[in-house]
């Protein structure tokens, strides 16, 4: 806890020397805590920005604007529809750089019009082990990443974030509904449409850490979950529940991900077979 508290007081320091900060904010455990120390270091000069899309569920935006408005910091949403950049349907590799490029481009327009100086986002240094072509886009278009620049990791914000009193502190990781593609599988409307109501459908009948990825171009349902979702998946009922759902959204097949949740399990998909380690 010493050494998540000294990375706090360098994550205080570097929003300390920010005149003023428009945030990122996704309302996911990350971005929450981030808006929290800014707000607490910064005062009216932060504001928190919100992009709304097809991949974005209505749930999490939602929780977004719920946070923001317990903090009492101005938020804004903006129309960030990724489907409506020039190859990102494809699902290129680097999607999510094209995605970040037009997002904190749009950030960057609105914290100019609201006298803004800076633009801050929510990767901590765990992003920085896997594939995130999105950094790429941050880096260009020199958005700050306080909590890499303090060295916090995910263990840390989730304890630090518990401290103080945070709703967030244990709050299931989630990624954009893009994400549950392989590259090169077309993500349309429709198809989000599908995993969005899949993943609520778990959701809503106990299960926490979920994702239902999209294969075979929407014959199968790969479904990851943690230790408690494998937990509740040993009921045949629940299980047949879950099958019939995913059926009536138009899954010929759903299987159970035996190595369960974890993120970026699509991005070893281009190492395989050499790394023999799909989420290395």
């Amino acid at each position: 806890m010493n050494e998540a508290q000294d990375k706090l007081a360098l994550l205080t320091d570097c929003l300390r020397g920010l005149d003023s900060a428009a945030a990122a904010f996704s309302g996911g455990a990350d971005s929450s805590f981030l808006l929290k120390v800014a707000r607490d270091t910064l005062g009216d000069k932060v504001i928190a920005v919100t992009g709304r899309s097809l991949s974005f569920p209505q749930r999490e935006l939602r929780a977004a604007e719920m946070f923001a408005e317990s903090l009492g910091v101005r938020h804004f949403v903006i129309d960030s529809e990724e489907l409506d950049l020039d190859g990102f349907s494809d699902n290129p590799p680097n999607r999510c750089y094209l995605c970040k490029k037009e997002l904190f481009a749009k950030i960057w327009k609105l914290a100019r019009e609201q006298g803004i100086s800076r633009v801050i986002e929510a990767s901590n240094i765990d992003d920085e082990g896997d594939y995130r072509p999105g950094l790429q886009a941050l880096a260009e278009l020199s958005v700050l990443s306080p909590l890499r620049l303090a060295r916090l990791g995910k263990a840390e914000i989730r304890l630090l974030s518990k401290k103080m009193g945070l709703p967030t502190w244990d709050k299931p990781s989630f990624a954009c509904l893009a994400s549950r593609f392989p590259y090169g599988e077309r993500i349309e409307p429709e198809r989000l449409r599908r995993i969005d109501a899949a993943e609520q459908f778990l959701l809503d009948n106990g299960f926490r850490q979920v994702r239902v990825r999209f294969h075979e171009q929407g014959k199968l349902a790969r479904i990851e979950v943690d230790e408690e979702g494998f937990a509740l998946l040993a009921d045949a009922g629940v299980r047949a529940s879950v099958y019939r759902r995913l059926n009536a959204l138009g899954f010929a097949y759903a299987a159970v991900d035996l190595k369960g949740y974890r993120t970026g399990s699509m991005n070893g998909t281009l190492a395989w077979p050499a790394s023999r380690e799909p989420d290395a």
